[in-house]
């Protein structure tokens, strides 16, 4: 790996971990050159704007999504297992502070005041997730995984707002088992096996 990619990844890395604690309007190139080492300018050479840097992260962030999502499909093809490990997956991150929070879930609240670049690529994000848990929720209740009175699109939009509200409820009781809890409760309502 190229320095330059390097150092793109690690202004990422680091804007990321300062929308998640404090927001778009949270950092400056400043606190990314303190962070990662390097001069203002150089952030400059790699995102010409906070726009292009923040517009970039979302990007590949739901890039990055979608190789996941496809990879992990290659391998659980039960619908419900699919959901306990997407869930299982922020579980973890939000357990050892890793990504205490969805970045595009933090942006979303901000999208009023976003760039358009930015809300562009946030909404993406959500229209990705949206289809593919859809998708899952298909699938779970064809094979008669999956239970739920609505259509596969509300119950994929349900379950996408309860993992976003989750992490919210985690972040302000200062709680990460919230959110395993949360998400065990609405993962049994869903599963067909008897309980």
């Amino acid at each position: 790996m190229s320095n330059l990619v390097m150092t793109s990844d690690q202004i990422l890395s680091s804007a990321r971990n300062f929308i998640v604690s404090g927001g778009y309007n949270g950092f400056s190139y400043a606190d990314i050159a303190e962070v990662v080492g390097i001069r203002k300018a150089s952030i400059h050479h790699h995102f010409p704007s906070k726009v292009d840097l923040v517009r970039t992260l979302v990007a590949r962030h739901r890039e990055r999504t979608e190789v996941s999502m496809a990879d992990l499909e290659s391998k659980l093809p039960d619908p419900l297992a699919l959901l306990q490990t997407y869930a299982g997956y922020w579980a973890k991150c939000i357990e050892d502070a890793s990504i205490p929070f969805c970045v595009c879930a933090l942006l979303a609240s901000e999208l009023p005041a976003l760039p358009p670049e930015v809300a562009v690529e946030v909404r993406a994000y959500f229209r990705f997730l949206s289809s593919w848990l859809t998708k899952v929720m298909e699938r779970g209740a064809e094979q008669g995984v999956l239970k739920f009175a609505g259509s596969a699109e509300q119950e994929a939009e349900t379950f996408m707002a309860t993992v976003h509200g989750a992490m919210l409820s985690a972040r302000a009781y200062g709680s990460p088992a919230i959110f395993g809890a949360i998400l065990t409760s609405t993962l049994q309502r869903l599963s067909a096996k008897v309980h």
